[in-house]
């Protein structure tokens, strides 16, 4: 039996803000459901570019947008989209 690999596809902080964005999520909407501080969402956001946090948090963060509706991308330039319905 192998076990699930969740694949961190969130990369970026301007990813992070479009799909909370998208989704009409705040930060503090994003730490609650993710359970992880709000400070650290501010902090994942501020930084231009990469996002640099622990790969624990970061997979918190993107099954939180997933489950809420987000589809990450990684086709040459990153982003994010509403999953089909």
């Amino acid at each position: 039996m192998h076990a699930t690999v969740n694949i961190v596809s969130l990369t970026f902080n301007r990813q992070l803000r479009a799909a909370r964005a998208l989704i009409g999520w705040d930060q503090e909407q994003l730490a609650r459901t993710s359970g992880i501080a709000v400070n650290t969402i501010r902090r994942m956001e501020a930084i231009e570019g990469d996002i640099r946090c622990n790969t624990t948090t970061l997979r918190k963060v993107q099954t939180a947008l997933e489950t809420a509706g987000i589809e990450f991308l990684n086709h040459g330039e990153p982003g994010v989209r509403l999953k089909k319905r």
